[in-house]
């Protein structure tokens, strides 16, 4: 997976890296068929804006935030992300067993 965290108007220090790099990893645990994502940190003050496009097979998922902290709108934008995704992977898995079914019903 390829990882890019860009900032506008916003210099990306090692520490906000290493802060979405560590939250981010709670949703690729439970998803690990990501192609790549990009986040991207922005400051329009008094906003900040953190928005993550991430790339899945089939699918891309768009999630953005603004908080006045830029630390509470990464909080904020993973934990839509991985509302989307765990979405996403029950819709996945509901359709892969939906072929079974209807087997099962022409059978009888």
């Amino acid at each position: 997976m390829n990882l890019t965290i860009n900032g506008h108007h916003l210099e990306v220090t090692p520490a906000i890296r290493e802060y979405v790099t560590t939250k981010l990893s709670r949703v690729l645990r439970r998803f690990d068929n990501v192609i790549d994502t990009q986040v991207i940190l922005s400051v329009e003050h008094p906003r900040h804006k953190a928005e993550i496009t991430m790339r899945l097979p089939g699918k891309d998922i768009h999630c953005e935030s603004i908080e006045e902290n830029l630390y509470a709108a990464i909080d904020l934008v993973i934990d839509k992300l991985d509302r989307q995704v765990v979405k996403h992977k029950t819709k996945l898995q509901d359709h892969a067993h939906e072929p079974l079914k209807r087997q099962e019903a022409s059978a009888v």
